[in-house]
């Protein structure tokens, strides 16, 4: 039985290419809204007696859901008894903690919301920061895929003598993971604190590298500014002007300015969110983590 992929909108070349991956069929999906803003959801394609995708991105979470939410109850309608969503940039997933008296745990709320409206789902490294895994907040089989081999994959093929770089001990498990595929040294920033506006960050062991390029790697660019400031501590040793890498192409406001602004050569990112950046696929990976997912289900 083939896959039938239904693409939000903003997301079907992704979808066409993990159609490609998994030899699916294209499904077509209506969404627009009403003068007043409401949601408008209509399935075009028929899915009777095929296994279902939704493909969503969640760049922008407050306006994807409930065309999401509206899909997967129709396609019930029609007769799909497993809706899977594949999300590759998975929203709401910061504020994990509640830091002040009376903050909502959004990444909690929106997890059962979403939990209710698709039966599974797939995505690319989440922000897992306080937590081990999507299991502690989703109650659906729920698949966390890592893209750090597909961009070391990406880098061994294109480049040479690249020294990936860190930008402080949180990223060193996800940054080795990227060098060990690229058969690359790496290095972690270090920070020194001195108080609360007084961090000296220094560059260990840069000399050793002088012929090579640094790249920094990061899961998320949204501000930009953790990469501007390491680009800066590159920028007064001997390695060469740097390339930043990064899985999520969120760059919020002047994010993108203002790395090249910094020095930064070239900017490279997947394409789970859809900008003129994105050079690395992840349809394989993510093709890959639907077929695992389903079988594990399957096999309970």
């Amino acid at each position: 039985m083939t896959f039938l992929i239904y693409a939000l909108p903003g997301n079907h070349e992704q979808a066409r290419a993990l159609a490609s991956q998994l030899e699916a069929d294209i499904g077509e999906l209506e969404v627009r809204h009403f003068p007043d803003g409401e949601a408008y959801v209509r399935v075009l394609t028929n899915p009777a007696g095929r296994k279902v995708i939704l493909f969503a991105t969640l760049w922008h979470p407050d306006t994807s859901f409930l065309p999401i939410a509206f899909a997967a109850d129709q396609l019930r309608e029609m007769g799909v008894k497993d809706v899977g969503l594949v999300s590759p940039y998975l929203a709401y997933m910061r504020q994990d903690k509640r830091f002040k008296e009376g903050e909502a745990v959004t990444s909690a709320t929106f997890a059962q919301l979403l939990s209710s409206a698709v039966d599974w789902l797939v995505t690319v490294d989440p922000h897992l920061h306080r937590r081990r895994s999507l299991a502690e907040i989703y109650s659906v089989p729920a698949a966390a895929l890592h893209a750090g081999p597909i961009i070391g994959e990406w880098l061994a093929s294109r480049m040479e003598s690249v020294l990936l770089v860190g930008p402080d001990s949180e990223s060193e498990q996800w940054v080795k993971a990227v060098a060990d595929v690229a058969k690359a040294p790496y290095i972690i920033l270090e920070k020194i604190r001195r108080g609360d506006l007084d961090v000296e960050v220094s560059v260990p062991h840069a000399d050793k590298w002088p012929d090579h390029t640094p790249v920094l790697v990061d899961d998320i660019i949204s501000t930009g500014r953790t990469m501007v400031e390491t680009v800066k501590h590159l920028q007064a040793t001997a390695l060469r002007p740097p390339i930043c890498i990064g899985v999520h192409a969120v760059f919020s406001g002047d994010a993108y300015q203002a790395l090249l602004a910094a020095g930064v050569t070239e900017i490279v990112t997947c394409n789970s969110v859809s900008h003129p950046s994105n050079s690395i696929d992840l349809s394989r990976l993510i093709a890959s983590g639907v077929e695992g997912l389903l079988r594990n289900k399957e096999g309970q």
